[in-house]
């Protein structure tokens, strides 16, 4: 029975390594996301304000291109959510009562929030497909990619990035 001790310790060992590198691509990738968020959502003021014709070499590939990895980004920490022990576990274990603020922003306002924005996002997204004028191509871009991003930054769990 002795390989069996070893045994569970590895599978343990083996699930908690798959989880840091999840966690490690789930941020690296939120430094991507948020540059094409910026990116984005600067192409769009820009192209609204200079009057600049919508093309499909420029402006649509960094919008579906922005809109991909926010979706990747949000199966990531959907996944994460529910094999984390900040995720579902810790609401579970505590009890929404029970978290504290670093907690209830890892477990719940970081999920709801980035899920809210996601949807503008893709709002965003799916509104400029209505358009056929330049103008409100970039406006529905703009405002509602602006609304993810700021929804997005208000949610970043910032003393874990920065340490």
């Amino acid at each position: 029975m002795p390989g069996s001790f070893y045994s569970q310790k590895s599978v343990f060992l083996e699930k908690i390594y798959k989880m840091e590198i999840l966690q490690t691509a789930h941020s690296y990738l939120a430094y991507v996301v948020l540059a094409f968020l910026f990116l984005a959502v600067a192409n769009a003021i820009t192209g609204l304000m200079s009057n600049r014709m919508f093309t499909l070499e420029k402006d649509f590939r960094i919008s579906l291109f922005t809109l991909i990895l926010s979706h990747i980004q949000l199966v990531l920490g959907l996944i994460l959510f529910f094999v984390s022990s900040n995720g579902f576990s810790a609401i579970k274990t505590l009890g929404m009562g029970g978290l504290n603020s670093a907690a209830r922003l890892l477990a719940v306002e970081h999920p709801f929030i980035n899920i809210v924005a996601i949807v503008l996002i893709t709002i965003g997204w799916s509104r400029h497909k209505r358009f056929m004028e330049a103008k409100r191509k970039f406006k529905a871009i703009g405002i509602f990619y602006g609304l993810g991003l700021v929804l997005i930054l208000s949610r970043i769990p910032w003393n874990q990035w920065f340490n």
